[in-house]
């Protein structure tokens, strides 16, 4: 049965991210800052330099593992395959094949939750160090942790997406003591909560952050401009909480542009420069060995003249793995310092329109479906304007607008519609989440 832009060098933290990626998911005892004094020294009396490499720490942190997220929730999604010379698991485990299941204790469960834990440690580190230091002015201790609640909320929901029916870990502030998992609904109120948190903190951060942010936030670098961008992270946990209504008034703060600036948003930024970490999900049309093959549907499927075609590119010849075969490469991203989204303003659209469909505004929300597709080259939307045709209709353009993003799984599963999902070989499973990692089952 099948189950259903110029660039923070983050080069003076790469010492710091060896360090603790050592070191397991929830128990991370050390975060040397860049300089590397102990954590102790910067829980007292932590001075503005000492907090800003914690920020910079943590931002640089939010980049580990993402290769693997994305082949997690791209490959089950039925994105794209990953097809390794190296390692079958991308081909079997994944896709469900024959008998095989998801590995609660290997590298595609336990790399990206434990990468997204330690950021998480990073942020607890920030809050306590900014509420125990006197060396900082009252705004500035609420713009770090306006930040640190922020991104904490950011890294625990990207693992709840994965993790779905077993829950996370919420309370993870003593390595010795942790606090119970907690399931999904639960998690996403207490993740929405400190995003509400986290923007209190930052309304009154005043005017400027203490800190410099990467270009991946240009915009959004500044109290005003990040509360948007929390703002615009609350409103996506909205949704996922079917609190339709409260999706559309977070939006009134978040940066949407009801416009074809489908690009505006905050990202992660990658160099070439010498420590730094260049985009890990690029790769070259026409590789072998390792690489990223479109999900044949994604071509057989898309509506003529829509130019997010140019997302895959045609390969010269084809390639096939473990009685898979494709003839696309995922093309989304250009080069290898190609910044990836953590949220940009075509989501946002997309979120208006599902918002406005579930609490029956289906004018305002066909308006925001033809945004999407006119500014995509598809003409206006002529089905029928009823809930149901809209859901469709919004789903797919949310399959096809944020592609390679991480959302077509989580969006098909939120609603019951993993059924939906292609089987590309007899036997092939659809999974629904993937279980708890093994070295949190101790615990």
């Amino acid at each position: 049965m099948k189950r259903y832009i110029s660039t923070l060098k983050f080069k003076p933290v790469m010492a710091f991210l060896a360090i603790i990626l050592m070191l397991p998911a929830c128990e991370i005892d050390d975060i040397p800052d860049p300089n590397n004094p102990t954590v102790e020294s910067v829980l007292v009396n932590a001075t503005v330099d000492d907090l800003n490499n914690l920020v910079v720490g943590t931002e640089a942190g939010m980049r580990t593992f993402l290769a693997t997220y994305y082949d997690d929730m791209g490959v089950i999604g039925r994105e794209h395959y990953r097809f390794s010379s190296a390692d079958p698991r991308f081909t079997a485990d994944l896709l469900g094949k024959g008998s095989s299941v998801l590995d609660d204790n290997t590298f595609y469960t336990t790399n990206p939750w434990a990468g997204r834990y330690r950021v998480v440690k990073n942020t607890n580190i920030l809050i306590a160090s900014a509420n125990n230091t006197t060396l900082i002015s009252d705004e500035e201790r609420e713009g770090y942790l306006g930040f640190a609640e922020t991104i904490k909320a950011h890294q625990l929901l990207l693992n709840l997406t994965m993790m779905y029916e077993p829950g996370i870990r919420l309370d993870v502030d003593d390595p010795d003591n942790l606090g119970p998992f907690v399931e999904r609904e639960a998690a996403l109120d207490s993740i929405a909560l400190l995003l509400d948190e986290g923007a209190g903190h930052i309304a009154a951060a005043g005017e400027e952050f203490p800190f410099t942010l990467s270009e991946g936030f240009e915009g959004f670098n500044d109290p005003a401009g990040f509360l948007q961008f929390n703002r615009a992270l609350a409103a996506r946990v909205a949704v996922y909480r079917e609190e339709f209504g409260e999706a559309l008034t977070l939006l009134e703060g978040s940066f949407l542009d009801l416009s074809t600036d489908f690009n505006k948003g905050v990202y992660y930024t990658f160099s070439a420069s010498s420590g730094d970490l260049l985009n890990p999900v690029f790769v070259a049309p026409n590789s072998s060995g390792e690489i990223r093959i479109a999900h044949p549907s994604y071509i057989s499927d898309i509506a003529p003249n829509d130019d997010r075609i140019s997302k895959v590119l045609l390969r010269d010849e084809a390639a096939s793995l473990d009685n898979l075969t494709g003839k696309y490469d995922v093309a989304v991203y250009k080069s290898n310092t190609d910044p990836i989204p953590i949220i940009r303003n075509e989501e946002l659209i997309l979120i208006y329109a599902e918002a406005n469909i579930q609490t029956g505004n289906t004018l305002e929300a066909v308006k925001a479906l033809n945004i999407i597709r006119q500014g995509h080259g598809v003409g206006p939307y002529v089905g029928l304007v009823t809930k149901e045709a809209l859901i469709d209709e919004m789903l797919y353009q949310r399959r096809y607008s944020l592609y390679f993003e991480g959302h077509r799984w989580v969006d098909l599963r939120r609603y019951n519609r993993l059924d939906e999902l292609p089987i590309d070989r007899p036997g092939d499973d659809v999974w629904t989440s993937f279980p708890k990692p093994f070295i949190e089952q101790a615990f």
